[in-house]
């Protein structure tokens, strides 16, 4: 956390100094530039379930990519018609808050108080935009916090799937790290057929399967 103090102190001064040696307010694509630079940070998040065939964590950055493939690759199978577009965009910057607030495993994490903190981190990021496209995207991130909507229940499914697939191909290694259990998945997981009763299905499937496998605790 102090590390990504001293990164935005450095990022508000370059950005002071840029502004004192054009002698005008930055341009839409400096913002943008700075945006870039600073969402790099997210690459430097470690999540909780390991890629598969690696011997290494997950990085959030890649978590995004990940989950918007996934989700153009099956969006035929979510419950109502989808925007896409609107489904990856939310999936882009979901995790952004993740930045400030870390990453923390979600059968432990669905809190008040870390939701306050990654809304706030989100917006922080965010603020490096300029204002019309700011608003656009902390609107996207709130539907997808808030699960009311048909993009946003698809894409909180699919946002759900790949730590799945991670743990049933790497002996359950984030499972049994943390102490999850059959139920706690399952009952958390049961979101996912909210926006795809199909994809639920075929997921619990191979849940299931772990099960048997041992790679899943028992209660």
């Amino acid at each position: 956390m102090v590390h990504h103090r001293a990164c935005r102190s450095a990022a508000r001064q370059m950005r002071h100094q840029f502004r004192t040696n054009q002698g005008s307010i930055m341009s839409p694509i400096d913002s943008i530039l700075d945006f870039m630079v600073e969402i790099e940070k997210l690459k430097t998040v470690l999540r909780k379930s390991r890629p598969v065939g690696a011997n290494r964590y997950e990085n959030s950055a890649e978590h995004s990519w990940h989950v918007c493939l996934s989700a153009l690759m099956l969006k035929d199978y979510a419950n109502e018609a989808v925007d896409i577009d609107r489904v990856i965009r939310m999936l882009l910057i979901h995790d952004l808050g993740e930045i400030d607030a870390g990453d923390t495993i979600v059968y432990q994490s669905e809190t008040a108080d870390l939701k306050a903190k990654e809304a706030a981190g989100v917006e922080r990021v965010l603020s490096y935009l300029p204002a019309e496209t700011r608003d656009e995207y902390i609107a996207l991130w709130h539907e997808f916090e808030s699960g009311e909507t048909a993009d946003s229940r698809y894409a909180r499914a699919i946002d759900r799937v790949p730590p799945l697939l991670h743990n049933l191909h790497d002996d359950g290694h984030g499972w049994k790290k943390h102490g999850i259990t059959k139920d706690q998945v399952f009952q958390l997981n049961a979101r996912i057929g909210l926006g795809s009763e199909d994809l639920w299905t075929a997921v619990k499937a191979r849940l299931q399967h772990g099960v048997e496998a041992g790679l899943l605790p028992q209660d």
